[in-house]
């Protein structure tokens, strides 16, 4: 169950399927949330990774993550354009003041222009052999590759045009004092 609430800062946790954390952010300001998503906003917060290291994000970023749908958004505001990060992950959960998913190592860089780039194949093959990934959760990756590879090709959900402005404005007008 969700018992977060808009305006409430919270950190993000990503996990491998082996259960084990893979990065963590510091913090992020819940802006919206309905059953179906979660939408946070970050700017320049702690990332740390699972052996210790850490580092700093280096631009504001609205964070879209899906109930129904195997994958999350990022949208990254930079000077030259909006370019968004999408991890192929577990459809989120809430808990312990934190949104927390199990990234499947897949990932689309999307650029300004909404040409994109497939990303971590290897690590993927990889991970889905040492893990053992079931079959089932080999076949709703590959659906959910496709869903998301829609959205960018259609400019729906997180990449309508105006979505990241509109979300980043918000969390300036009311959020970003929360923030430290």
């Amino acid at each position: 169950m969700n018992t977060s609430k808009i305006g409430d800062v919270v950190q993000i946790h990503s996990y491998k399927h082996n259960g084990k954390i893979h990065r963590a952010w510091k913090e992020a300001v819940i802006v919206d949330h309905t059953e179906n998503y979660l939408i946070a906003a970050n700017n320049r917060t702690k990332v740390t990774e699972s052996d210790g290291r850490y580092w700093y994000t280096r631009e504001p970023a609205i964070c879209y993550f899906f109930k129904d749908h195997w994958f999350n958004v990022i949208g990254m505001l930079r000077k030259d354009g909006i370019y968004y990060y999408c991890n192929i992950c577990s459809p989120y959960l809430f808990e312990e003041g934190a949104i927390k998913y199990i990234d499947y190592d897949l990932d689309v860089k999307v650029f300004p222009n909404y040409n994109y780039r497939i990303l971590d194949k290897d690590e993927y093959d990889k991970h889905r052999k040492k893990m053992q990934y079931p079959e089932d959760i080999e076949k709703i990756i590959e659906s959910e590759m496709r869903i998301l590879l829609e959205f960018i090709k259609n400019h729906e959900g997180p990449f309508a045009p105006g979505f990241v402005d509109h979300w980043y404005r918000n969390y300036i007008k009311n959020y970003k004092q929360v923030v430290k």
